[in-house]
């Protein structure tokens, strides 16, 4: 190809690599997703950030958050509270009481959790035996008090939320991350057509067909069949091989050998 033509095409490529370069760079900043609207952190790895999801319900920013970043658990479907447990932190997710027309999400660190939450009203929401798995037995060994943002003025915290400064909301880290987008929670088997909603909580695992059948070989009784090589998923036959046994001898005689017909 003359060289003419290959630097017109390093030309437009350049510019292109450029842009899927920008675009592939990971999550979008966090103003870009919803809004920081309040802070609070303390020593021990305590801390606990809001944020508001303007004109959505519970349930719809659960979906949200759920399709880009998979959680290890997710509480019911519930228009007021759900919770989503990932690996190093909890989304609380609880309709604003000044303005119920809008979600706060509040992502809180497991330490956070420990040291404020009250056991028995996460037992509301989260299965005991997952919250000894994923907080050490939090349900015996908590103190605290606090339910969520919506309550910090009656069930206080240990810190205090504050307006986060312009240097907050640059390190804190993305609300969303991009994720596997396949998003199941443990249901019973009852369901089977995998909908949002279905039996009371947001997602389900769709259910697996019971009608498949195991295969399995069956020999032929007939020794007069001819062999097949194929064999089908339920039912496959062959003759039985001939008989490759040793030569039959004579004892005393002449000592010849004869082989077996």
């Amino acid at each position: 190809m003359p060289n003419p033509w290959m630097k017109s095409i390093k030309l437009l490529l350049i510019p292109a690599l450029f842009l899927l370069t920008l675009a592939g760079c990971g999550s979008p900043a966090v103003g870009e997703t919803y809004p920081l609207e309040s802070v609070s952190t303390k020593d021990n790895g305590q801390s606990s950030r809001i944020y508001r999801a303007e004109d959505k319900t519970v349930p719809e920013v659960a979906l949200e958050l759920a399709e880009q970043n998979t959680p290890d658990e997710i509480s019911k479907e519930d228009p007021q509270h759900m919770f989503l447990i990932y690996s190093d932190e909890v989304y609380h997710l609880q309709q604003d009481a000044a303005k119920p027309t809008d979600t706060l999400i509040e992502v809180d660190s497991k330490e956070y959790v420990r040291q404020n939450y009250d056991s028995s009203f996460l037992q509301g929401y989260i299965v005991a035996s997952v919250l000894d798995d994923l907080f050490d037995g939090l349900k015996k060994s908590t103190k605290g008090s606090y339910r969520g943002y919506n309550s910090k003025d009656i069930y206080k915290p240990s810190g205090t939320y504050r307006v986060p400064t312009t240097e907050d909301k640059k390190v804190a880290p993305p609300i969303t991350k991009e994720g596997t987008g396949s998003i199941f929670k443990r249901g019973n088997a009852k369901n089977t057509d995998g909908t949002v909603g279905s039996d009371g909580s947001l997602f389900k695992k769709q259910g697996e067909s019971s009608s498949g059948s195991s295969g399995k070989i069956i020999r032929s009784s007939s020794s007069s069949s001819k062999s097949s090589d194929s064999v089908s998923s339920k039912r496959s036959s062959f003759s039985p091989p001939k008989s490759k046994s040793p030569p039959r001898t004579k004892v005393g005689g002449s000592g010849r050998i004869t082989k077996r017909r």
